[in-house]
C-alpha cells in the first residue's frame, strides 16, 4: 500500500471508529454518567488501537464487522485506563489532549464510576446478542482481559506506583513498560487477526508484530499521548 493509499484507509477507518464509539457510549446513563463516559472517550486521541485492530484484520481477510466491535472495546479500555491514571490517587493530571481531565471537569467520584463503566461497556461491546460466533466473543475478550488486567495494564500501572523514588534496572523497566503499553498494543493486532483465518505462520508473525510496536511505544507513550 503506498503512502497515499494509507492516509486513504486510515481517515477511512477512523471515521468508522468514531461513529462506532459515538454510537455505543451512552449518554443516558443516569446521573451525568454517560455524559462524563462520552467527554473521556470521544473527539479525541489518535486512535492507534483501533487501527491497530483493523490492520490485523485486513491483512487476513477477516470480518471487518467483528473487528470493530474490538477496535472499540480497545479504545474503552484505553481510555477508562487514562481517567484513572490521571486522577490525584495516580499521576495527578489536570490536562488529557488539551482539555481538562475527566476527574477536573466532573469530579473524582463520577470520573472513577466513568471509567468503571466504560470497562465494563468494552466487554459488553464483545458479547453482542447476535452477529458474531461464542467462540470469536470467547477469544476477542480473552485476550482483552488478558492484556488489561494483572498481567498487562494493570501490572504495569501497579509496578509503575510502587516504584516511585526507586530506580528501576532496565530488565524491570522494560518489564513494567511492556505491560502498562505493550500489552495492550499487542492484543490490538492479536484481537484484529482473531476475526480472520490466518494460518500459523501468518498468526505467529502478527504476534511478533504487535509485540514489536509495543516494544517500539513502551517508553515514548506519556509523551505522544497516543
Amino acid at each position: 500500500m503506498t503512502a497515499e493509499g494509507f492516509d486513504t484507509w486510515s481517515r477511512r477507518q477512523l471515521l468508522e471508529v468514531e461513529a462506532a464509539l459515538e454510537a455505543w457510549v451512552p449518554l443516558d446513563a443516569p446521573a451525568g454518567l454517560g455524559e462524563a463516559m462520552r467527554y473521556g472517550v470521544l473527539d479525541g486521541g489518535k486512535r492507534l488501537r483501533p487501527l491497530l485492530v483493523m490492520a490485523a484484520c485486513d491483512a487476513v481477510r477477516g470480518d471487518s464487522a467483528a473487528a470493530m466491535h474490538a477496535a472499540v472495546a480497545v479504545e474503552l479500555i484505553h481510555a477508562y485506563s487514562l481517567i484513572h491514571d490521571d486522577m490525584p490517587c495516580m499521576d495527578i493530571d489536570v490536562l488529557r489532549r488539551g482539555k481538562p481531565t475527566v476527574h477536573v471537569r466532573y469530579g473524582q467520584a463520577q470520573a472513577m464510576l466513568a471509567g468503571d463503566a466504560m470497562q465494563a461497556l468494552a466487554f459488553e461491546v464483545l458479547t453482542p446478542d447476535e452477529g458474531m460466533a461464542p467462540a470469536l466473543q470467547a477469544r476477542l475478550t480473552a485476550l482483552l482481559a488478558r492484556s488489561a488486567g494483572h498481567a498487562g495494564m494493570a501490572g504495569g500501572q501497579a509496578i509503575d506506583l510502587a516504584s516511585i523514588g526507586r530506580t528501576l534496572d532496565e530488565s524491570a523497566l522494560r518489564d513494567m513498560h511492556r505491560r502498562k503499553t505493550g500489552a495492550l498494543l499487542q492484543a490490538s493486532v492479536l484481537m484484529g487477526a482473531a476475526c480472520g483465518h490466518a494460518g500459523a505462520a501468518a498468526s505467529e508473525a502478527l504476534a511478533d508484530y504487535g509485540a514489536a510496536v509495543g516494544l517500539a511505544f513502551q517508553v515514548v507513550d506519556d509523551i505522544l499521548d497516543v
